[in-house]
């Protein structure tokens, strides 16, 4: 089994969707035996069939347990495990700890990935999908991201590191558009085309306006200050991955931690609760930015980038960009009624953005 490489999998309607190839459960069931654990039982949780990542709940003699297998490259998953141990051991952040193998890491390699055993903690409930609930969620948050400063990678790790990259990724955007257009020219018989076409000339107007505020915002200032000092963001924080326990909130799920300004995290946040709303609200996304800030203070500086990225087209970009890979199958009636969407709810955003723009203007 050594010379095993993981590699993803195919599910289809013949596969159960806790699927995991037979070759990876018994690499799974070697690899515990690294651990000084006795397992009672082993259960799929959730597979990454896409990337050859899963995850299986333990049942063990010292408790219950999480054993993951980390799609990434093993250098960039020693550095989610540095930033792990840095937050549990250093901090002391409601982080799950990771389990030691016999021989005192923090993991074991195999199949060319690398595997860790974390505690499994209970019990753990998702916040209330209310205000209340978001806004315990963007203080969990803003917690996570002022314990996470100060993380020094291990010397093996490569550095995730996402500060240096935005106008690039705005640049993207705009490009991508682009891209958008002609797909949609080149297919347009399919029922979605006609409505990209009509839309995409403001959404990449927008993509553009933003690229021109960030190069002339305090960014390149802010970014000088380096990965230490801003810490990391989660990239993937949501209703699941911050959870309540019986001594307040949880961060779980940490594989994909990078470095970057941290309201990345909290503009995600907010775009993907407006969406979920269908229109935007301005108490609550105002809310939801103080109960932020108090967990972890946001200058006048750093709140202009945030209101820079939250009016980038950030939904439309995110539920858009599959179109690259099968425009005939993508753009159907189901996307029309997406974009429709999309649309109305971005309408929506403008008012609630004037409205707030000034508000950190008396913050030092």
């Amino acid at each position: 089994m050594e010379k095993t490489v993981i590699e993803p999998w195919i599910v289809d309607e013949s596969t159960d969707e806790f699927f995991v190839p037979d070759y990876i459960n018994q690499l799974a069931e070697e690899v515990l035996q690294s651990y000084d654990l006795s397992v009672k039982s082993i259960q799929v949780i959730t597979t990454k069939p896409d990337k050859g990542g899963a995850i299986w709940k333990l049942e063990t003699n010292l408790g219950p347990k999480s054993l993951k297998l980390l799609h990434r490259r093993p250098t960039r998953s020693l550095f989610s495990l540095g930033a792990q141990e840095y937050l549990v051991d250093v901090q002391e952040a409601r982080v799950p700890p990771i389990v030691k193998t016999k021989d005192g890491k923090n993991y074991v390699e195999a199949g060319g990935k690398l595997w860790f055993v974390a505690e499994w903690i209970e019990p753990l409930a998702p916040v209330t999908k209310d205000l209340e609930g978001a806004k315990q969620l963007c203080y969990a948050l803003g917690e996570f991201h002022r314990l996470s400063k100060g993380y020094i990678p291990p010397e093996q790790a490569e550095i995730a590191s996402r500060l240096h990259k935005w106008p690039k990724n705005y640049g993207k955007v705009i490009t991508k558009m682009d891209w958008f257009r002609n797909i949609a020219k080149a297919y347009e018989e399919m029922p979605a085309s006609s409505y990209l076409l009509d839309v995409i000339d403001e959404f990449e107007e927008q993509a553009r306006r933003g690229l021109e505020r960030l190069n002339q915002s305090s960014y390149f200032e802010l970014i000088k200050l380096g990965n230490a000092y801003w810490g990391l963001v989660h990239q993937d924080y949501g209703w699941s991955n911050g959870q309540m326990g019986d001594d307040g909130m949880w961060i779980i799920d940490l594989d994909g931690v990078a470095f970057d300004l941290p309201i990345r995290d909290l503009r995600k946040l907010i775009t993907g609760t407006m969406a979920d709303l269908y229109r935007w609200d301005v108490t609550w996304v105002r809310e939801m930015i103080k109960a932020y800030h108090e967990a972890n203070p946001i200058t006048a500086q750093l709140y202009e980038i945030l209101m820079i990225d939250l009016s980038m087209p950030n939904e439309f970009y995110k539920n858009i960009k599959e179109v690259v890979y099968e425009p005939e199958i993508f753009l159907n009636e189901q996307t029309t009624q997406l974009i429709q969407t999309i649309v109305e709810t971005e309408h929506s955003k403008w008012p609630v953005l004037e409205e707030i723009q000034d508000d950190w203007k008396e913050v030092e």
